[in-house]
C-alpha cells in the first residue's frame, strides 16, 4: 500500500498523523523505489488527486485527500485565503531597526533586531528591545506573541517608555477601562444591528452558476473568498455593511458583479456609487458587457447625461424600470427615488467627502452596503478591525501581473526622457499626472518639445464633458502615446498598454491617492514603472517624506491595505465612536488597544466583567533544548522575525501544522532546533488551556507552576502523587515537581502532553 502526499510539508504532517495512530510507514522518494522495496506500507509524494488498484500486483494507490474526505491543495488555499485583517500589522512585517514595537508587559521601545544568547547551555534566538535610558529587554522568540509594531502615530511621536516604571501600567490601565466603555457600547450598536431586519436575498443556485461560469478569468482565493462572504451576508436577514480591501485590478469589481445579480435576480434595485464621472461610464460599459445575457436595465447617472436624459432616467429608477443604476454622487441626492432599493455600492470610498458619507449612512440602516477600496481610509479601517464593519481583502494578485517598479526622485530631464523613451519602444503608453490646470499646457508644450515626433494631450476635469470622453477614449485606442492629466484620472479608465506613469509633485498628494494613481499602469503581464517626483527632502515636510517613503517601500502586490497602516500611522488611528479614545491609541499602540477591545468584548458576550489588569493569561515553556530556526536554514533576519511571530502568535494546534506544512515546503525539512520550537509552542498551546503559567523541563525532570485558579483537577493531582511519590511532588500550593529520565524533546514532549490529560480538569474528561 502507498500513500501519496501533495508536498514534503503535507508528507510530514502526515507521518505524524500515522504515527500518533500507532501505524509505522517507510519514506520511499520514488514510484521505482516502492516497487523495489519489500515494505508493506510506504508514503510517497505525488500531486495525485484520485487513487488506484493494481489487482496483479496487489497495490493499492491511496492520496491524503482521501483519506481526509477533502482536497488539501484546496482546503489550503482556502485557509490561506481566509487571512486575519490585523495580522498585516500584528505579523512585524515591514519592520526596520529603530522602528517602535510595543511589549504588552514592559511597553514601547524600540526594536534593534535578532540577538541569538546561549544561556545554562542552551541556545536560543531573542529579540532585543530598546527602552528609555538604553535599556535592553530580550524576548525570547516563543514569546513573541506579546510583540507587535506599533501603530497610532508616526515612528517620531511614538512614546518611549521606561523599564520597571509604573507609566506604562496606569497607561495600560486607563486604555482597558476605555476599552470597557467602548466596547459595551460596541456590543449595543451590534445587538441595534442585529435586530434590525434587513432583506434576505432570495438565491437561485442556477442562475447565479450560469452568470458566475461566464467570468473570463479564474478567481483568486481571496476574491473567492470575498464573493462567498458577500453572498452569505446578502443571504442573512441582517443589513450587510461589509468592506473589501483589494489593490487596484486585483478584482474587487467582479465582487461588486455578483452581489449586484444577485440583487438584481430577486428583484430588487441596485445602485453603484463611484468618485468620477469617467469611472461611472467604465463601471456603466463593464456592467452592460458583463450582464448582456441577462434581462437586467443598467442606467447611469453622471454629468455626461443632458437634463432630458437625467429626468427620464429618474422616472425610470422611481417607478422600477431601471434594476442597476452606476452614478456619482448625484445618487445621493434627495431628487432620487427608488421602487425597491435592495443594495448600495461603494466604490473608493475615501474620494467622498464628509457630506456625502453622512447620506451614505442613512442608507446603511436599510439596505445592503458594500463599500469597495484599495487603501481604506483610517477611521474605516479602524472600524473593520474592531468588529464595526466586516472586512475581505483580496491581497492575491492576478496571475502575471508583476509588482510595479516605484523611484522617487526630482524632476530632471534625462530621466522623464529615459523613462518616457523606454515605455514608447517598446509599443506602451505615458501617463503624467500634473495636478494644476493653470500650466498644463505649459508641461505638455516642455514635453512636446523633449520628444520629438510624439503626440502628447493634455485632459483636466474642467473640459467640456464630449472633449474629455474624446481625448480619453483617443488615449484608450492608442490614437496618441503619451497623456498629460489631473487626477481626474485616479479612477479611470483601464488602459492596458499604459505602463509607465510619472507624477508630477507627489508630496502634495495623499497616501492612498500615490497608490491609487500608481495602479493606473501595472494591467498587463508587462512590468510597470513609477516615477515620483518631488523637491529635494529638505523641502518637504516630514508627513510627505513619510508617504513617499512609504508608498517606495511597499510597491510589491497587494499591498493596499499595507499602505492603509501606514496612513493609520501618518493621520492617526481616527475617533471610532468618540474623540476620548485617540489618546489611548496613541500612548499604548493601535494593535494593543484593539486587542484590549476584543478582550472586553468577548468578557461581556459570555456575561463576565472585563479584568482591567489588561494582561491576558501568558504561558511560558521550555524542554531543555535549543528552540529557533538557524540562519543556516533561513540567512533572511526579516523573514525569520515573521516566521517566530506567527509560530507564537498560533491560536491552535491546526494552524501550527499548517504553518509547518508551509515552511518544509518553502525551505525543506526542519531543523532539530526548528522542530523543538514547534514542540514548544504545542505544549504552550495545551498549557495555556490548564491554567499552567511555567512549564520547565530538562533531561531529568522539570517543574510546573500553575496559575491562581488553574483548569485541573486537583484530586488527579494529588491521586498522580500517591500512586507515584518517586516521581511526583508538590513544591508549595502552586509548584509541581518531576523526576524523571527523558533524553529526547520528543520523549518529554510526549510524557507532559500525557500528564497534562491526565492532570486536566474540564478540558480532560
Amino acid at each position: 500500500m502507498l500513500f501519496t502526499a501533495e508536498s514534503a510539508g503535507r508528507r510530514e504532517a502526515f507521518l505524524t498523523l500515522l504515527k500518533d495512530n500507532g501505524i509505522a510507514v517507510k519514506t520511499l522518494e520514488t514510484w521505482q523505489d516502492f516497487l523495489n522495496s519489500k515494505a508493506e506500507m510506504a508514503v510517497t509524494v505525488a500531486p495525485l488527486e484520485n487513487g488506484f488498484w493494481l489487482p496483479d500486483a496487489k497495490i493499492a494507490v491511496i492520496p491524503e485527500n482521501l483519506l481526509h474526505g477533502v482536497q488539501i491543495q484546496q482546503q489550503r488555499r482556502r485557509r490561506k485565503a481566509t487571512r486575519d485583517a490585523d495580522a498585516i500589522i500584528r505579523n512585524l512585517t515591514d519592520l526596520n531597526e529603530g522602528a517602535p514595537v510595543v511589549h504588552e508587559e514592559h511597553g514601547v521601545g524600540r526594536y534593534l533586531g535578532l540577538e541569538t544568547v546561549t544561556a545554562g547551555g542552551v541556545t536560543a534566538e531573542y529579540l532585543l528591545i530598546e527602552y528609555a535610558n538604553h535599556d535592553k529587554l530580550y524576548v525570547p522568540v516563543a514569546a513573541l506573541h506579546l510583540v507587535s509594531r506599533y501603530t497610532g502615530a508616526d515612528p517620531e511621536h511614538a512614546p518611549l517608555h521606561r523599564l520597571g516604571n509604573e507609566q506604562w501600567d496606569k497607561a495600560r490601565q486607563k486604555a482597558a477601562e476605555k476599552a470597557r466603555d467602548v466596547a459595551a457600547e460596541l456590543l449595543d450598536i451590534h445587538a441595534r444591528r442585529a435586530a434590525q431586519q434587513g432583506h434576505s436575498f432570495p438565491f437561485d443556485d442556477n442562475d447565479y452558476r450560469l452568470f458566475a461560469g461566464a467570468f473570463p478569468f479564474e478567481e483568486t482565493p481571496d476574491q473567492a473568498l470575498a464573493i462567498e462572504n458577500v453572498i452569505k451576508d446578502m443571504r442573512a436577514p441582517q443589513p450587510m455593511d461589509r468592506v473589501v480591501c483589494g489593490d487596484v485590478g486585483f478584482g474587487k469589481t467582479e465582487v461588486a458583479m455578483r452581489a449586484a445579480f444577485v440583487a438584481a435576480n430577486a428583484g430588487k434595485q441596485v445602485a453603484m456609487i463611484a468618485p468620477t464621472t469617467l469611472l461611472t461610464q467604465q463601471h456603466l460599459n463593464n456592467f452592460r458587457d458583463r450582464f448582456a445575457d441577462w434581462p437586467f436595465n443598467i442606467e447611469s447617472l453622471s454629468r455626461f447625461k443632458t437634463g432630458k436624459e437625467t429626468n427620464t432616467a429618474l422616472a425610470a429608477l422611481a417607478s422600477g424600470k431601471i434594476d442597476i443604476v452606476i452614478g456619482t454622487h448625484k445618487l445621493l441626492q434627495d431628487d432620487v427615488h427608488f421602487k425597491q432599493l435592495g443594495l448600495v455600492i461603494i466604490d473608493e470610498e475615501h474620494r467622498f467627502g464628509v457630506r456625502d458619507k453622512e447620506q451614505m449612512k442613512k442608507l446603511r440602516a436599510n439596505v445592503d452596503m458594500l463599500t469597495m477600496t484599495a487603501t481604506p481610509i483610517p477611521r474605516t479601517l479602524n472600524m473593520s478591525l474592531s468588529g464595526l464593519r466586516d472586512l475581505s481583502i483580496i491581497a492575491t494578485p492576478p496571475t502575471q501581473r508583476h509588482a510595479i517598479k516605484t523611484f522617487v526622485c526630482e524632476w530632471n530631464k534625462t530621466i522623464i526622457q529615459e523613462a518616457c523613451a523606454r515605455e514608447l519602444s517598446r509599443g506602451g503608453q505615458v501617463y503624467v499626472l500634473h495636478n494644476e490646470v493653470k500650466t498644463i499646457a505649459n508641461v505638455e508644450a516642455e514635453l512636446s518639445a523633449m520628444l520629438p515626433g510624439v503626440t502628447v494631450r493634455h485632459a483636466h476635469g474642467q473640459m467640456r464633458a464630449n472633449e474629455l470622453e474624446s481625448i480619453m477614449s483617443d488615449f484608450y485606442h492608442q490614437r496618441f502615446q503619451i497623456l498629460i492629466a489631473t487626477t481626474i484620472i485616479e479612477s479611470g479608465i483601464d488602459v492596458p498598454t499604459a505602463n509607465t506613469i510619472l507624477i508630477n509633485r507627489a508630496d502634495k498628494l495623499g497616501l492612498a491617492q500615490l497608490h491609487q494613481l500608481r495602479g493606473r499602469v501595472g494591467r498587463s503581464h508587462h512590468r510597470a514603472y513609477a516615477y515620483l517626483i518631488a523637491p529635494p527632502k529638505s523641502a518637504l515636510t516630514p508627513d510627505a517624506v513619510k508617504r513617499l517613503e512609504a508608498i517606495e517601500s511597499l510597491e510589491e502586490l497587494g499591498v493596499g491595505f499595507t499602505l492603509a497602516t501606514h496612513d493609520l500611522e501618518i493621520r492617526g488611528a481616527g475617533e471610532l465612536l468618540g474623540e476620548g479614545q485617540s489618546g489611548q491609541i496613541q500612548e499604548i499602540g493601535f494593535n494593543l488597544y484593539n486587542d484590549l477591545l476584543e478582550r472586553a468584548v468577548k468578557a461581556l458576550k459570555s456575561g463576565k466583567v472585563p479584568e482591567l489588569s489588561a494582561t491576558s493569561r501568558r504561558t511560558t515553556v521550555e524542554l531543555g533544548a535549543p528552540a529557533l530556526i538557524p540562519d543556516a536554514y533561513l540567512p533572511d533576519v526579516h523573514a525569520r522575525l515573521i516566521l517566530y511571530k506567527r509560530i507564537a502568535s498560533a491560536e491552535s494546534q491546526a494552524a501550527l501544522d499548517e504553518l509547518r506544512v508551509e515552511m518544509i515546503d518553502r525551505f525543506g525539512l526542519l531543523p532539530e532546533p526548528t522542530k523543538t520550537l514547534f514542540s514548544v509552542t504545542r505544549v504552550k498551546l495545551l498549557a495555556q488551556e490548564l491554567g499552567i503559567r511555567k512549564l520547565d523541563m530538562h533531561v531529568k525532570g522539570g517543574r510546573i507552576i500553575f496559575d491562581d485558579k488553574p483548569n485541573i483537577d486537583p484530586m488527579k493531582v494529588i491521586t498522580l502523587i500517591q500512586k507515584r511519590p518517586w516521581v511526583f511532588k508538590l513544591d508549595g500550593q502552586d509548584k509541581l515537581r518531576f523526576e524523571i529520565e527523558l533524553p529526547t524533546v520528543e520523549e518529554r514532549e510526549e510524557w507532559v502532553v500525557k500528564l497534562m490529560g491526565e492532570i486536566g480538569g474540564d478540558l480532560y474528561p
